[in-house]
């Protein structure tokens, strides 16, 4: 069903009751250009071109030469900052390009190797603290892992998130936005996730407050490797309780619930209603699992660090052609080639990526609700108020339900700042909320999202333990 990102309207006055008519959405103002327009700057050419150049440097392996102007990952690295350079001299110099780095040994690197991220880091206007993430891992891989000579082409896995990335960085750096964006092209994937921790351990020295990751990886193909074929939907893997500070949680999540409500989740529903309201083409296949069965990508490493984070990925996988020696047997081609791609596809879910950005990077932080209403028939929900917020949405769903059913405006401009005198408070201060008359809080998961002055929705921030979209800490021991 078609959730509009920007929002809307008001409320379910009680849990039986049907959701309420919506209002009118606050249009952006006249010198904005709204997230879906921006989307349609993104270059299906230009994505092309990007994830040929890519493959033109032979192998991108973690292992291979980092000196070789021509061939390996250090070519492709100074590549992609250069691209990065390229688009700042266009901006009038918006992108800092830094290379974050750590030498690393393991399992899968025998010797000790530098691991190196390139980062164009294109600071808001507002608060520049507060940060929404794209990546992809430019390095690839044949059969044998620790094969760093043989060519690997990694047109799909991971050229594609790379180019998303990259394009990601053109088509938004023509743009201002209160807050701050980040393109990461991430060593060292197949390696053990390696770029994505340099990245993630960036982000808490940088001391960002990270609002989201997307991390790209295979996104440009639409067909398997049984033949079923599907160009309509994209998926998005987030992680149901969160898993820093998962042992402290637990016995919480057990009495209050957070199953099915840490940040992340919260941001595969706001990419799923985006993708509806954007009518890209593409619809989000929300799956709830931190990544595909028995398998990792870059986000874990944020993820870890208690950073919200999702992957992104097709909607069908192809086998043959991921982590494969480039070869023919018995008629079948195996092997990570340009040829095999599906760029239409591609350029929509990178289009939903912009859009994405686009939006989050103008909307303002989540809040931290909390709930009350045990043995009660009214439920009560309180929040601090939030900087750049014009209002909030209550949410609220049945807990065996997927997506938010019931929603209640709370404006900045009405009288709605309740202090202690209708909420019961833990300490002084500011503080909003709602009573919901005749909504009982054992049936119900609650959240709340913050909403800018020209209509920009923040993801739910569920009123969970750990649902906070920052890292946890546990509560001070009485």
């Amino acid at each position: 069903m078609k959730k509009p990102l920007l929002l809307v309207a008001a409320a379910a006055a009680a849990a039986s009751a049907p959701a309420a008519p919506r209002r009118a959405v606050t249009p952006p103002a006249q010198a904005e250009v709204s997230p879906a327009r921006i989307a349609d700057e993104v270059s299906q050419e230009r994505i092309h071109a990007i994830v040929e150049k890519l493959v033109s440097f032979g192998t991108r392996h973690t292992l291979s030469s980092q000196t070789d102007p021509r061939r390996g990952i250090g070519a492709a690295l100074n590549w992609a900052a250069d691209e990065f350079g390229r688009y700042s001299q266009g901006c009038g110099n918006c992108l800092t390009i830094v290379r974050p780095s750590d030498v690393v040994t393991g399992k899968r690197v025998p010797t000790p190797t530098k691991v190196t991220d390139i980062l164009a880091i294109q600071r808001g206007s507002v608060d520049p603290n507060r940060v929404v993430i794209i990546t992809g891992h430019i390095d690839s891989r044949v059969t044998d892992v620790m094969n760093a000579t043989a060519d690997a082409p990694g047109a799909n896995d991971d050229g594609s998130g790379t180019a998303a990335v990259i394009e990601a960085a053109r088509v938004l750096s023509k743009h201002r936005f209160p807050y701050t964006i980040v393109y990461g092209a991430l060593m060292g994937e197949e390696q053990g996730l390696l770029g994505g921790k340099v990245i993630a351990d960036y982000a808490k020295a940088q001391g960002w407050d990270v609002i989201a990751e997307l991390n790209n990886d295979i996104i440009g193909n639409s067909c398997g490797s049984d033949g079923v074929c599907d160009d309509a939907h994209v998926r998005v893997f987030s992680e149901g309780p969160r898993w820093q500070g998962h042992e402290d949680l637990a016995a919480r999540i057990r009495s209050l619930g957070g199953e099915n409500d840490a940040p992340s989740r919260n941001i595969s529903r706001w990419l799923d209603r985006l993708a509806d309201d954007a009518s890209l083409g593409l619809d989000v296949r929300q799956v709830w699992r931190n990544d595909r069965f028995g398998r990792g990508g870059d986000h874990t490493e944020m993820l870890n660090l208690g950073y919200p984070a999702v992957r992104i990925t097709v909607a069908i996988e192809n086998y043959n052609w991921q982590h494969q020696d480039l070869r023919t047997e018995n008629g079948i081609q195996y092997g990570d080639t340009i040829d095999k791609m599906d760029f239409p596809y591609l350029t929509k879910v990178v289009k939903l990526n912009v859009a994405a950005l686009a939006a989050l990077a103008r909307a303002p932080q989540p809040p931290e609700p909390t709930v009350d209403g045990a043995v009660s028939t009214d439920t009560r929900i309180r929040w601090r108020p939030i900087k750049g917020a014009d209002a909030y949405i209550v949410r609220w769903r049945r807990t065996d339900s997927a997506n938010w059913e019931n929603s209640l405006r709370v404006d900045e401009q009405e009288p709605m700042e309740v202090g202690c005198r209708a909420l019961p408070c833990p300490d002084q201060g500011p503080w909003f909320g709602a009573a919901l008359k005749g909504v009982r809080v054992d049936d119900f998961v609650f959240g709340v999202s913050s909403v800018s002055a020209d209509g920009y929705e923040s993801p739910v921030a569920s009123a969970v333990p750990g649902g906070a979209f920052r890292p946890y800490s546990p509560p001070p021991k009485p």
